[in-house]
């Protein structure tokens, strides 16, 4: 048995149920792990909602890390007793214990600890995409500038520091004097306050009127108009996600006026949709974390069965940097 969050219909954070549930035994393709702590995301958020349903009843949860129990037919890259970390589908990460797909769980470097290893998973493999794949027509180089959104968050704060390492000036946005400080203290070469000042025009002084080459954005409705000002032409609008809520349509024709621009929509799981990729991307997230150039930043414990007040605080924005739950 193992205790688990459940959601028996889409809704507010009254929704999530801790209930014992059993456990079985992995098939071909699986492990079971037991968790150590568990990564929250604003994508379980978007379930809980109902904004990407799930069918009832439900496991919540896409990231953690812990200890492989056992592991099933086919299942090479692992074995019982092996440090693991995931983000994964299906959700269900928010429990003691889980059978999973062994797909996308890699084992986790001995200088990583369980709640780190729990934290960056989704967050780091995201930012990894986004600067590593996610790039403009005309690529980008030491000094470019880009611009990124909640910057204070948990994708946000990793990503000022790998973009400071990759030689990138960030630009990042927050919601207060004191996110877009820890913007800043993580490597963000600038940070504006979007509650105080209009983002597209601070971008344009920055850049000498020029704009930036790349818009990473995961607020959505609220940013994405003034966003397509901030890029210079050719320049490329990256959408991950919509915490303000989903972008409405728009005509085509405005990204030509607006100097012939590039959009796209990005998914972390359409890049791991392979072993080999997930491995890939998870070696080069596992190197930037040992090296110290990007450190996984904890602000925020939980206890599993505080998981309705974690995720009114996730939805109120009062949360930084990475959120965990802890296990008993």
């Amino acid at each position: 048995m193992s205790l688990a969050v459940q959601i028996r219909q889409h809704g507010g954070p009254e929704e999530l149920h801790v209930a014992d549930v059993e456990v079985g035994q992995p098939g071909p393709g699986q492990i079971r792990i037991r968790h150590h702590a568990v990564g929250l995301n604003f994508i379980d958020v978007y379930h809980r909602t109902g904004l990407y349903p799930l069918q009832m009843p439900a496991g919540i949860g896409m990231e953690g890390a812990g200890v492989v129990e056992a592991v099933g037919e086919g299942v090479t890259h692992l074995r019982a007793g092996d440090r693991a970390a995931y983000a994964a589908n299906p959700p269900g990460s928010y429990c003691e214990v889980r059978v999973m797909p062994a797909q996308n769980v890699c084992r986790l470097p001995d200088g990583i600890d369980f709640e780190t290893g729990a934290a960056m998973m989704l967050k780091g493999l995201t930012a990894q995409y986004l600067l590593k794949k996610t790039r403009p027509v005309e690529g980008l180089e030491p000094g470019d500038f880009v611009l990124f959104h909640a910057a204070a968050g948990g994708v946000g704060l990793i990503a000022c520091q790998w973009a400071k390492a990759l030689g990138l000036q960030l630009i990042g946005t927050a919601g207060s004097d004191a996110k877009c400080r820890l913007a800043l203290d993580n490597g963000a070469a600038h940070a504006i306050n979007y509650a105080t000042e209009d983002f597209a025009s601070r971008v344009k002084e920055i850049t000498g009127g020029k704009g930036v080459k790349v818009v990473y954005d995961s607020v959505g409705k609220d940013t994405w108009d003034k966003s397509l000002d901030c890029l210079r032409p050719f320049g490329l609008m990256a959408s991950f996600g919509n915490a303000s809520g989903p972008v409405p349509p728009f005509a085509p024709g405005s990204l030509g006026a607006k100097g012939s621009l590039y959009v796209t929509r990005q998914t972390l799981f359409t890049h791991i949709a392979s072993r080999e990729a997930t491995q890939a991307m998870a070696d080069d997230l596992f190197q930037v974390v040992e090296s110290g150039a990007v450190k996984i930043r904890i602000d925020q414990r939980y206890r599993l069965a505080d998981v309705q007040q974690a995720h009114r605080d996730l939805e109120a924005r009062k949360t930084t940097g990475c959120t965990i739950l802890t296990l008993p």
